[in-house]
């Protein structure tokens, strides 16, 4: 019996080698026109996601994102507060660049001493206001056909300076304001550039931006646009429906309540653990919100050409405002200059290039989405635009980029505790300037990602070599610089932070307690969401 013989023995071979390669390539070829969805919550931690490693907080929508697409473990906002970072967001542009270097409102020259922190140094001056000058990110996506869309915290200047004014079509609770101090996390809200609709009685901030974010999207199903959805949570004051906090309350019960929740920082008291039930529940109503935004993708069937991007403008607030959360491993928070402050969650999902969940340890910062997205776009880049940020696409799709330092320039005293400082970043290693005093000090975030151990002195040539750089980089941008205070005294400082130590202190633990009480109940203007856990 003979067997016939196939003149092309390799011919399958070669053509499933061959289609392999094609679906390889097509999993990673840009999808024509994506649409964009941005989500920005406000004062999120790196560790304040379930998907992040907190295990008491729950967020399974965004742990979706997170599985989904590409999680950047180094990825950082390009500021400790909120409006120099969300300037980068909109800009490509580091904050001593663009020069919004403090949150729009904060004092700055003798105006500061009116704040009562008797410090060595004044503030420097920055803008109020995003200069129309500069390209933003939806005008750059309007000149190719996009429709733009906001919803939430702008905190970029007031009129004159709202989000129409920077490239958006359509604006939803965009104005000067940089929390919901108007009308609470429940409505009404009383925000003048977003309607009140008396069938939203009850309904939270975070769902409401959610509503209008989805009504949009309905809206321009058939066009190409970019949905950026701002949150005003997680930003104090914090306040959550009662369902959720009582979850929370009884989560932390079982976890094991610990006696101390307070200590000292340098000059505040920060928070030691993920305890706060209202915190807790105000993240899951962002989860909830987000959940709602992506579903309403998938139902329309717009979910697998649209990139999302989640993120935060700065760190979790472990000192100051509402002292709502603890960022181990890391050190600090929102106001800081370690790594708490600047290190946030940044996730990109990119659906036809079937990232799921890989992490990207590479130091990225919020001035890379701009061209990040425009990348995604099949767009041009825009260097001169944005000039601090690099495109990541050649991360997602495996590859690398040239390696780059990362520069902070904050020449002012955050609210939560931090100092006057300068930053740079170069591969594993981290220096921070004080301008008080002109010290260094030096890290290796590869070994203490908790920044424990300062090597300047072992280290003194690298901290040199490192000063030297990030001073050449300020001088090159034309940064200020906070001053000397002819009028600062001594005594009123120690007074000051004596307060801190004995009366503020012991008072964040009294009313930790206080919220942990099975009978606590909060002020009667903000209890009695509509809004339930599912």
């Amino acid at each position: 019996m003979h067997r016939s013989v196939n003149p092309f023995p390799n011919a399958l071979s070669i053509f499933l080698i061959v289609n392999m390669a094609v679906f390889s390539w097509s999993c990673h070829s840009r999808v024509k026109d994506p649409n964009i969805l941005f989500i920005v919550v406000d004062d999120l931690g790196y560790t304040d996601l379930s998907c992040m490693g907190s295990d008491y907080y729950e967020t399974s929508n965004i742990d979706r994102i997170a599985n989904s697409g590409m999680v950047f473990t180094n990825g950082y906002a390009t500021c400790a507060v909120c409006s120099p970072s969300r300037a980068s967001l909109m800009t490509g542009k580091f904050a001593a660049r663009h020069g919004i270097t403090d949150y729009i409102g904060a004092r700055s020259g003798e105006e500061w001493r009116e704040s009562k922190r008797y410090t060595r140094l004044l503030p420097a001056d920055y803008l109020h206001q995003l200069p129309l000058e500069f390209t933003t990110l939806p005008e750059a996506l309007k000149t190719h056909g996009y429709t733009t869309f906001f919803a939430g915290k702008w905190h970029l200047g007031g009129k004159g300076s709202y989000p129409e004014d920077h490239g958006f079509d359509v604006n939803k609770g965009g104005y000067h304001a940089g929390g919901p101090y108007s009308g609470g996390y429940f409505s009404p809200f009383n925000n003048p550039k977003m309607e009140d609709y008396p069938e939203e009685k009850g309904i939270s901030l975070s769902m409401k931006l959610a509503k209008e974010t989805v009504k949009f999207i309905e809206a321009n199903k058939e066009e190409k646009f970019l949905a950026y959805l701002a949150f005003y949570a997680v930003h104090a004051p914090i306040q959550t429906s009662p369902d959720k906090w009582k979850h929370y309350r009884d989560k932390a019960d079982s976890m094991g309540i610990a006696e101390q929740g307070f200590t000292m920082e340098r000059r505040l008291p920060y928070r030691l653990h993920q305890d706060n039930p209202v915190y807790a529940g105000l993240i899951e109503q962002v989860d909830d919100a987000v959940g709602l935004v992506v579903q309403k993708l998938k139902d329309l069937g717009l979910y697998e050409k649209t990139v999302i991007i989640f993120t935060s403008d700065n760190g979790g607030v472990v000192s100051g405002d509402n002292y709502s959360t603890n960022l181990k491993p890391l050190r600090g928070g929102k106001g800081y200059q370690w790594e708490g402050g600047i290190r946030i969650p940044y996730l990109i999902e990119v659906p036809w290039m079937h990232l799921n969940g890989k992490k990207n340890d590479t130091p990225v910062t919020g001035a890379d989405f701009f061209p990040t997205i425009l990348d995604l776009a099949g767009l041009g880049l825009l260097p001169e635009a944005h000039t601090d940020g690099v495109s990541l696409v050649p991360l997602l799709k495996g590859k690398k980029i040239a390696p780059r330092p990362l520069y902070w320039h904050y020449p002012h005293y955050g609210n939560q505790g931090g100092d006057p400082a300068a930053i740079i970043r170069e591969g594993p290693w981290k220096l921070i300037h004080y301008w008080e005093d002109g010290t260094n000090e030096l890290y290796n975030l590869d070994e203490d990602i908790g920044e424990q151990h300062d090597l300047a002195e072992i280290y003194p040539e690298r901290t040199e070599q490192m000063f030297n750089k990030l001073s050449d980089w300020l001088r090159s941008v034309n940064a200020k610089y906070a001053v000397p205070d002819p009028l600062f005294d001594e005594d009123s400082l120690k007074m000051k932070q004596a307060w801190y130590r004995e009366v503020l202190l012991p008072r964040l633990e009294r009313q930790r307690k206080k919220m942990l009480d099975p009978d606590w109940k909060p002020n009667d203007d903000w209890w009695g969401s509509v809004i339930t856990r599912d």
